[in-house]
């Protein structure tokens, strides 16, 4: 038998500045190994402006959590940066 097909996802978040984008990526990259499952894998990344967040997943199910999981990760930590920076939107 053959392995089932692989699912996954990129999202790219951009931001005014590459400060802001590093604070960011700080606060998401240190859940990275912590909170997947057997079922689905994430690389956080930055190149830039821009964080991107690759989610890699067993099926369906598991992708679409991961992709709420990463989504709520990174809104909490963008309101957590806008706070400390006190700049308002800052995406």
């Amino acid at each position: 038998m053959s392995a089932p097909p692989r699912h996954d996802a990129l999202l790219e978040f951009e931001y005014e500045s590459p400060d802001h984008a590093a604070l960011v990526e700080r606060c998401v990259r240190q859940e990275v190994g912590e909170i997947e499952g057997d079922r689905t894998r994430a690389e956080v990344g930055r190149d830039g402006a821009t964080v991107a967040v690759r989610i890699d997943a067993d099926d369906l199910v598991a992708l679409r959590a991961g992709l709420n999981t990463w989504c709520t990760l990174v809104e909490v930590a963008e309101g957590v940066v806008e706070a400390s920076l006190g700049d308002g939107d800052g995406r």
